[in-house]
């Protein structure tokens, strides 16, 4: 079974599910770069877009932990050669996170406004928030439906389908972006930061069809609602809210940072609005370890195979630790012209520079949290990730950032409590991991299985 870990392996999984993850970030970064070329009120479109952009990851995030929790489940009767008795299990999963996703369509479009305002959003960056919003929040639905078809095919072992979506749709999305943000002459006329909302829903609703269509036609899962509840409802739901807890925290985190960055000006919010994205670029670039870790973690301990749990995660500790270095190296050689894709505002620019080294040096111990992060989450260790979430944002990124913030360190404040952050995340995964697999990794071995 060892050679289920090989080098082959891995890759087969990993680099479509890397060129998948890098197309949700991709997306995000031409938005942040057609809108903060547009001639009109470009800084306060880039300050809104980051804005709504932070709101809308966070619910997407919250609610489209159902990718995990189904991939995890499936890969775990895969590799216990069970696959058959959880064809039902998926419709359910998704009926029950889409029909999720219409109630907070419900409560949060009348309640616009106030949710940016908490962000600390006034003026015409406001004004800006709700158009955007207004439209994006379309989308929603659309997003959550294919997060959870990922999780399907991701447990089934196969991350070519979801590859394939996600180039589709980044690619429609920025085509639209062109044509909708600056218009064409005489035929559609220029629609600005609502053009780059319309978008993105267009680019949603296309991927969940294709998502819809590729899953009936390509696998054997069925889409019809039993009445009955599958057996592993229970326990997908309690991975679900263990992960919504957590991501709960994990945007207590992004909000302090997006809602600080806005406090401290037009600029500020800009500059980090262009910052976030390259570090997210960053951590879906290592996302494709992260999910063949997450497959095949779930798959070797469905098959109570420990020496290639352990094999699974030397390897990719070392694949991540030559990505992050890498990323941060190319981010080094390019440092004052990636700035430069984003915006020609000399201030923005200032503030971006001031911070992008930190964003750099936290690549490679970003890329080793998130691999280890994605095993724990296909073992189904949700419980332990939700705890070690609250601590890190609890008592390592609040603190760190108002320490630092109280020293008039504004961005940079935000930057050293992210990298924190990681690193608090990351050192209790590895030291759990080694303590609990090893040992039962060499009484395999012992025994001779």
């Amino acid at each position: 079974m060892g050679t289920n870990s090989s080098f082959k392996t891995i890759n087969k999984l990993a680099i479509p599910a890397l060129i998948a993850g890098i197309a949700e970030p991709l997306l995000s970064i031409t938005d942040t770069a057609i809108i903060g070329n547009i001639e009109q009120g470009a800084t306060e479109s880039l300050a809104a877009v980051g804005i709504v952009g932070a709101f809308i990851s966070m619910l997407i995030w919250v609610f489209g932990q159902i990718r995990s929790a189904i991939s995890s489940i499936i890969s775990q009767y895969v590799g216990a050669n069970k696959q058959d008795q959880v064809t039902t299990l998926p419709a359910q999963a998704i009926s029950i996170v889409v029909l999720g996703s219409f109630f907070v369509m419900a409560i949060s479009y009348p309640f616009s406004k106030q949710i940016f305002q908490f962000y600390n959003a006034s003026g015409v960056v406001l004004t800006y928030c709700i158009t955007y919003f207004k439209i994006r929040i379309f989308g929603f639905p659309f997003s959550l439906f294919v997060f959870a078809v990922f999780g399907i095919f991701r447990g089934l072992q196969n991350t070519y389908y979801p590859m394939i979506i996600a180039i589709i749709g980044a690619l429609l999305n920025i085509v639209l972006d062109f044509i909708l943000v600056y218009g064409i002459e005489g035929f559609i006329p220029a629609m600005h930061i609502k053009g780059a909302a319309y978008a993105s829903v267009i680019a949603q609703i296309t991927m969940a069809i294709i998502a819809f269509v590729l899953l009936i036609n390509k696998t054997a899962i069925s889409l019809k609602i039993g009445i009955k509840f599958h057996q592993e409802i229970p326990r997908l739901l309690a991975m679900v809210g263990n992960l919504f807890i957590r991501t709960i925290a994990l945007n207590v985190a992004l909000y302090f940072a997006t809602s600080y960055a806005t406090h401290y000006g037009d600029q500020y919010i800009a500059a980090y609005t262009i910052g976030i994205n390259i570090w997210l670029l960053g951590a879906f670039m290592i996302d494709g370890y992260s999910s063949a870790g997450n497959i095949l973690a779930g798959k070797f301990l469905g098959a109570k195979d420990y020496k290639s749990l352990v094999m699974l995660s030397n390897k990719l500790f070392k694949y991540g630790l030559v990505i992050g270095t890498s990323i941060a190296l190319l981010g080094a050689i390019f440092y004052n012209f990636i700035g430069q894709i984003f915006t020609k505002d000399l201030a923005v620019l200032d503030q971006f520079y001031t911070v992008f080294w930190i964003i750099l040096v936290s690549q490679p111990i970003s890329a080793i949290t998130f691999i280890f992060d994605g095993m724990f989450k296909g073992m189904g260790e949700m419980k332990y990730l939700r705890n070690l979430l609250i601590f890190s944002t609890g008592l390592v990124f609040i603190p760190v950032l108002l320490i630092f913030d109280a020293f008039g360190l504004k961005l940079t404040a935000i930057w050293i409590a992210f990298t924190l952050w990681i690193i608090a995340r990351g050192i209790p995964l590895l030291f759990k991991f080694r303590k609990t697999f090893i040992p039962l990794a060499r009484e395999a071995t012992l025994s001779g299985h």
